[in-house]
This record gives C-alpha cells, structure tokens and sequence, in this order.
C-alpha cells in the first residue's frame, strides 16, 4: 500500500502556525480576489486533520493563498505534490528558492534532503549578500 502523500496539508498546517491564526480566521481571510470564492472552514479543517478531501480547485488556492500570505505557484505545487503525487521540486526550508529536479522520483530520501540542503544553503547566501548589498 503506497503511503498518503500529506505536502499540501502539512503546508497549510505549517503556515497558519507561523501566521498564529485559528482555522476559521484562515477561512474567513482566505477569499479569491478573481472570484470572491471563500475557502471553507471545514474544508481547510479536514485537509488539516488528513482526512480524505477531493483537490482543491484553482480559486481555492488562490483563496488560501490570500489567507496564508503564500505564493500561488507554492499552494499549487504542493497540491499537485498531494493529490496528484506529482514532484519536479525541492524546496528551501523557507520556501524561497527551489531546486528543478529532473527524475526526482527515482531519488532516495536522503538525496532529497540533499537538494533541500543546497537550496536552504544558497537562499541563506543569496539573503546575506541582498543585506550586503546596500
């Protein structure tokens, strides 16, 4: 039985700690500013406990990115990466830079977290010599 992929759940989960907000603040911030869809409270609670939801839709990410003050592309990814066990990046441990991966999926655990280092070591740098830089 192949294991239940979790990126996007763990990143919601992860973000609104950060953000130190409940889950119903994150549904009610969380509107799509094309559409003024609102990303549901017990939806975003299922996704968070890991129990089964169907992928969301484009508006809700763009909801939840709104919400969780994220990226689109990042939501995106880790959605594809979830529901669709669908990977081609590494990410930095914050988030800012990601490494393109080709055959990723024929990559060990631990050369993954590999990449991740590199990634976290060059956006490190990359934010020294931007505060250097003045």
């Amino acid at each position: 039985m192949t294991e239940q992929r979790t990126d996007f759940a763990d990143l919601v989960r992860q973000r609104r700690a950060e953000l130190n907000i409940s889950v119903r603040k994150l549904a009610e911030q969380s509107v799509d500013p094309e559409t003024g869809e609102q990303a549901k409270f017990g939806w975003i609670s299922k996704v968070e406990r890991g129990e089964s939801t169907d992928a969301p839709a484009a508006t809700i990410l763009r909801a939840l990115a709104v919400g969780l003050s994220l990226p689109v592309r990042v939501l995106q990814e880790a959605a594809a990466a979830q529901y669709l066990n669908m990977e081609s990046f590494i990410w930095s441990q914050d988030r800012t830079t990601r490494v393109l991966a080709a055959r990723i999926e024929e990559m060990s655990d631990e050369e993954r977290r590999q990449l991740a280092d590199i990634a976290e070591t060059f956006a490190r740098r990359r934010t020294q010599s931007d505060g250097n830089s003045d």
